[in-house]
């Protein structure tokens, strides 16, 4: 009875000790061989929203954080002067519509008489027919910008999405180019995952990954959309035409490299939202890389 006993707490004890080594080993695996990752992040396309004109901001039609459509109207930019200067145009146009219509009578009235008028003042008249014409054309193209500009008095939104870092309000004088808001585009939401680059052999375009926001439990489903096709060297510098500037120093610890990985979404579960900037654990399920992975190890 006491060999059994010993026995059977021999071999506890030996099954306890392979069982701790195998999560050990599993753990190992998981974060040092899989292609898993706490070094995510949700990231989307972001379109600086700014006016095309300058002047005096006279509506905000919009609030922070608002879900806009294409083509919505943003804001509006006072459009008096804008007005004026499309009157304005219109009348220069007329203006030389009127002089050339003039000018294209005398001119067949000229060559209707060759006996009466002399060639030189016929050859003069056409050169300002054709003279006339190009202003027409001018003032046609001054008045197209004139109510191009009119027309970009109202800033629309340029894609779906949502308005962000709404600030402005009305009286506020813009410029040309100058930021108003932001607009995130809610159909180039995806995650970046950064691996280490000897996870890389491991991950593969169009493998299924999961990914897990932080402080939230459910799984949103994805796949690997693309590998970055290169990242900066910190060791080197120097531009074109310049011999290049290595860094001397080189330590045998060496860490290994983050590659971006960018996965596309492909469902989210409800009442999860995505938020641009937030922390994410993407994990790639490649069966194909796991049993690469494998083999190259030495047991």
């Amino acid at each position: 009875m006491q060999r059994f006993t010993s026995l059977l707490r021999t071999g506890l004890t030996v099954a306890i000790i392979l069982g701790v080594l195998a999560a050990i080993y599993a753990l190992w695996f998981r974060y040092q061989i899989e292609p898993l990752t706490r070094d995510g992040k949700v990231r989307a396309d972001i379109v600086p929203i700014a006016p095309d004109i300058s002047g005096l901001v006279t509506e905000v039609r919009v609030r922070d954080n608002e879900a806009v459509r294409h083509g919505q109207v943003l804001l509006v930019i006072d459009p008096s002067r804008y007005r004026i200067s499309l009157d304005q145009a219109n009348a220069n146009l007329a203006s030389a519509r009127a002089d050339l219509d003039e000018a294209v009578r005398e001119d067949r009235r000229n060559r209707s008489l060759p006996d009466v008028v002399a060639t030189e003042s016929t050859e003069q008249g056409t050169a300002r027919v054709d003279k006339l014409r190009a202003v027409v054309a001018q003032t046609q193209a001054a008045r197209n910008l004139a109510a191009l500009n009119l027309d970009r008095t109202l800033v629309r939104a340029p894609v779906d999405g949502t308005v962000t870092n709404v600030g402005l309000l009305p009286g506020t004088y813009l410029t040309a180019g100058q930021g108003a808001m932001a607009l995130v585009n809610d159909q180039s939401l995806r995650v970046e995952g950064y691996f280490e680059e000897t996870k890389l052999p491991a991950i593969h375009v169009g493998d299924p990954a999961s990914v897990y926001l932080m402080g939230v439990a459910s799984e949103i489903h994805g796949h690997v959309q693309s590998i970055a096709g290169g990242i900066e060297d910190r060791e080197r510098e120097g531009g074109d035409a310049k011999l290049a500037n290595v860094n001397p120093s080189f330590t045998w610890v060496r860490l290994a490299q983050r590659i971006p990985v960018r996965i596309a979404i492909d469902s989210v579960p409800p009442r999860v939202r995505l938020v641009p900037g937030q922390t994410a654990s993407v994990e790639i399920h490649s069966r194909a890389g796991d049993v690469a992975m494998r083999r190259s190890l030495p047991w």
